[in-house]
C-alpha cells in the first residue's frame, strides 16, 4: 500500500521534516531528556507555531482537519527523530477524548489551549492490577453537586509531570471488571488531593505514580460509558504509536546500513558479508510490511471501518514484532557500542521497546486480534 499524499498534506510532512532537521537533531534530543525538566516547551511552542497540535482536530473544533492521516505523518517523523513532547498524550488522546466526548462548552474551553500549546494533557487510566483492560479501574468517583468526587491511584502516567489537566478513568458503579459503570473526568493535575510521584522512564519520557484523594471531577461524555470511549481512544492512539514505530524502524535500517558501509572486519567492511546482507534484507522487508500496516491502518482510521478495532490489534502486534526484530538486528550488526549512551541506536531500541508495551504488547494483541475475529 502506497498513499498518495495531497499537497498539503505533502507541505505538513515537509515542514515537519524541516523543523527537525533544524532544531531536533540528535544532540538537541540528548540535551532536552538530560534537562530538569524532560522536555522542551520552546520546542512544544514551535510545533503549535507551525500549526502540528491542530492539525488532526475537525475544522469545526477550531483545527485543521487533518485527521489521523496528518497524526501519521506527524508521529511518522516524530518517530526518526525521538521527539519526546507529548503529542500523543495531549493531541490524540486527550484531545480526541474533548472532541468526541466533550459538551460544547467543554470543547471551547479545552481544545483551543490544546492547539495554542499552552496546556499539556494526559490519560490517566492505568492501574497496578489492570494490565492492559481498561474496564479494570478500582478508582472511584461519586457525585457531589454538579462535579465529581475521586479517590483511587493510577499508575505509569506518561507526560504526567508536564501535565496542566488529566483525563482520568473511575468507576461511578458496579464492580472493578465490569465493563458498564467507568466514567471519564477532567481533573486539574495541581488540585488539591493530587499528588504525583514522577520517575524518568527507560526512553527518556517522564512518568508519574498518581494519588488521588478526594479529588474534584468534571464529568467528560455520558456517566457509566467509559470503556467504549477509552476503546476509540486505544484504536487512535494505536495508530499514531505504529506511526511512530515505523520511523523508528526507519532510522534503524538506515544507521546500520550506512555502518555496515564503513565498519570494516578482517580487511573489508562487515556489509560485504552475504550472512549479514541478508539480515539487513530482513530488516528491510519488516519495514515494508510494517510501512503498509501503517498506512492500512490510518485510512481504516479515516473510514471509521466496522473491523478497526481488529485491524488496530492486528497491526500493533506485526509492528511491534517488526520493530523488536530490526531494534535487535540493529543492535547486534553494530556490536557492543550498539547500546552505548552516544550512538542513537540503543535510545531507538528503548524507544521500540516502550510503544510495545503501551495499550498492549504484541502478544496481547495477538491473543485480542483472534478473539475479535472470533466474534466477527
Amino acid at each position: 500500500m502506497d498513499i498518495q499524499f495531497t499537497e498539503e498534506q505533502e507541505l505538513l510532512r515537509s515542514s515537519v521534516q524541516r523543523l527537525l532537521r533544524d532544531q531536533y537533531d540528535f544532540e538537541a534530543r540528548r540535551k532536552i531528556v538530560a534537562s530538569e525538566e524532560g522536555f522542551s516547551r520552546k520546542q512544544w511552542d514551535a510545533f503549535a507555531e507551525l500549526g502540528l497540535l491542530a492539525a488532526p482536530f475537525s475544522e469545526g473544533a477550531g483545527g485543521l482537519g487533518g485527521g489521523p492521516l496528518s497524526t501519521m505523518i506527524v508521529m511518522h517523523e516524530f518517530g526518526r527523530h525521538l521527539v519526546v513532547e507529548p503529542f500523543v498524550e495531549t493531541v490524540v488522546l486527550a484531545g480526541g477524548l474533548i472532541e468526541h466526548l466533550g459538551t460544547p462548552e467543554q470543547q471551547q474551553s479545552f481544545i483551543p489551549a490544546i492547539i495554542d500549546g499552552s496546556k499539556i494533557w494526559t490519560l490517566a487510566w492505568t492501574e497496578k492490577a489492570s494490565r492492559f483492560d481498561l474496564a479494570n479501574v478500582a478508582t472511584r468517583a461519586r457525585r457531589e453537586g454538579s462535579d465529581y468526587v475521586l479517590t483511587g491511584a493510577k499508575t505509569a502516567v506518561i507526560a504526567a509531570p508536564w501535565a496542566d489537566y488529566l483525563i482520568v478513568s473511575a468507576r461511578t458503579s458496579g464492580d472493578d471488571r465490569e465493563r458498564s459503570g467507568v466514567s471519564l473526568f477532567v481533573v486539574d493535575r495541581r488540585a488539591t488531593g493530587v499528588d504525583l510521584q514522577s520517575f524518568k522512564t527507560i526512553d527518556g519520557r517522564r512518568a508519574a505514580e498518581i494519588s488521588l484523594r478526594e479529588v474534584r471531577g468534571q464529568l467528560l461524555g455520558r456517566e457509566g460509558e467509559g470503556v467504549v470511549a477509552l476503546e476509540a481512544a486505544r484504536d487512535r492512539a494505536i495508530g499514531a504509536l505504529c506511526a511512530e514505530a515505523v520511523g523508528a524502524i526507519a532510522e534503524l535500517n538506515s544507521a546500520t546500513l550506512e555502518y555496515s558501509k564503513t565498519r570494516k572486519q578482517f580487511g573489508t567492511t562487515i556489509g560485504s558479508f552475504q550472512v549479514l546482507q541478508h539480515r539487513m534484507v530482513d530488516m528491510f522487508i519488516a519495514h515494508q510490511e510494517a510501512l503498509s500496516l501503517m498506512q492500512h491502518l490510518s485510512l481504516s482510521l479515516v473510514a471509521g471501518d466496522s473491523g478497526l478495532s481488529r485491524l488496530a490489534s492486528g497491526a500493533k502486534s506485526k509492528i511491534g514484532y517488526a520493530g523488536k526484530f530490526v531494534a535487535d538486528q540493529a543492535v547486534q550488526l553494530h556490536g557492543g557500542m550498539g547500546m552505548t549512551d552516544e550512538l542513537n541506536v540503543g535510545h531507538y531500541f528503548k524507544r521500540i521497546s516502550s510503544i510495545n508495551i503501551q495499550f498492549g504488547d504484541p502478544a496481547f494483541h495477538v491473543l485480542r486480534y483472534a478473539q475479535l475475529d472470533a466474534a466477527a
